[in-house]
């Protein structure tokens, strides 16, 4: 067994390419994401304006909204308007708002009329309208309070009673419980690390289909080698590149990012198991698959499928009900999950043990499939 993890170290040693799919692409991928998404809150949109109004009352409400935060307003003329509403319909542009004139005047009438506020935006563009719609209602219910609260103090009321009209039917007691974290990158690296692990398969699959080709295979019958050995070697060779591609990237988003990663032991325990099981997985398809092709596509639906049904690459409350019974099955999910109870939610070995049970379940069932099936293997190695 010792014999056959050194000699399959000294050959992944001598992949170049070994070391940028395992190490430097998974990186890549948390920079990538973790530079966008971490840095969203801090990014403001620019929307166009035309303030045919141009008064105090309408500056105001344009401070107002940038002031909400999220966008950055930038002034338009009124010759613009034209052109800036083909633009949005060309795609060009996203939102195009528009203040009439008299709307100081109307905002500070009390006989009841209106003013409209246009916003003229693009129907595809959903989520960078969505928000401001969001804050002009908010404002508009602001101006609203104003009038009524003007109107209070017009009946010669106390004070006390003015407040007790005004004051909303209910609040907002928000109470986050059990999170010490909830940045993007406590999303993002875990869930690369888990999905990049998964992808030791491809060498592992590579490997074999080479052994067999060679001739190595064929020739261990001729040895006192045993199955159980060569496959242990196997699995213990890519287990340790399994396990240092783990420490690497987590180590990586702790330094660079500052994400603190919990109980270190309930950590590297869960990593070994992460280790395990995705190595376990690599030893089954090793001895299923036909060829080295077929072995990478489903290496690519394992991983791929595993990673959108898991909640790798966006969490899994945002999907389906069913997609998310579904995600339950994959030991993605298992892994993410228990990465996200210790370093979000601050939990340890003993809250995460169905997971632990989980991804051990799935090695050990990779381990029996590969010694089901090496006769098999063989046999083909054999011609």
């Amino acid at each position: 067994m010792w014999n056959v993890a050194r000699k399959e170290w000294k050959l992944l040693l001598k992949e170049k390419g070994l070391f940028f799919w395992l190490i430097v692409l998974p990186i890549a991928f948390i920079v990538l994401f973790g530079t966008i998404f971490n840095g969203a809150g801090n990014t403001s949109l620019k929307i166009s304006y035309i303030d045919l109004d141009q008064t105090t009352a309408s500056r105001a409400f344009i401070q107002a909204i940038e002031d909400a935060g999220g966008y950055k307003m930038v002034e338009a003329v009124e010759s613009e308007m034209a052109d800036k509403i083909q633009q949005i319909r060309d795609g060009k542009e996203t939102v195009l708002l528009v203040i009439p004139r008299k709307f100081g005047q109307g905002i500070e009438s009390q006989e009841g009329k209106q003013t409209s506020v246009t916003v003229y935006r693009d129907a595809a563009a959903k989520a960078a309208a969505g928000p401001l719609l969001a804050i002009l209602e908010n404002l508009a219910n602001g101006y609203r309070d104003n009038k009524v609260k003007a109107a209070l103090q017009a009946t010669g009321r106390s004070k006390s009673w003015q407040e007790q009209v005004m004051a909303a039917p209910f609040r907002i007691d928000d109470r986050p419980e059990n999170a010490l974290t909830n940045s993007s990158i406590s999303q993002y690296v875990p869930g690369y690390t888990v999905m990049f692990v998964f992808f030791v398969i491809i060498s592992m699959i590579r490997r074999f289909m080479s052994d067999k080709e060679s001739g190595m295979i064929a020739r261990m019958r001729s040895t006192t080698i045993k199955p159980i050995s060569y496959l242990a070697g196997m699995w213990l060779a890519y287990l340790a590149v399994a396990l240092i591609q783990c420490t690497v990237l987590l180590l990586f988003g702790h330094w660079v990012y500052g994400l603190q990663l919990g109980d270190i032991t309930a950590i590297a325990l869960l990593v070994f198991a992460l280790a395990l099981c995705g190595t376990g997985l690599g030893l089954a398809l090793s001895m299923l698959v036909r060829s080295e092709n077929q072995g990478m596509a489903l290496t690519q639906l394992l991983t791929m499928g595993g990673a959108v049904l898991g909640g790798l690459w966006f969490p899994i409350d945002l999907m389906p009900s069913t997609m998310r019974a579904i995600g339950h099955f994959t030991p993605q999910f298992w892994a993410q999950k228990a990465f996200q109870d210790i370093i979000v939610r601050g939990m340890h070995t003993a809250d995460i043990w169905q997971s632990l049970l989980v991804l051990a379940a799935v090695a050990l069932a990779g381990l029996a499939v590969a010694l089901l099936r090496f006769k098999a293997f063989l046999k083909t190695a054999l011609g």
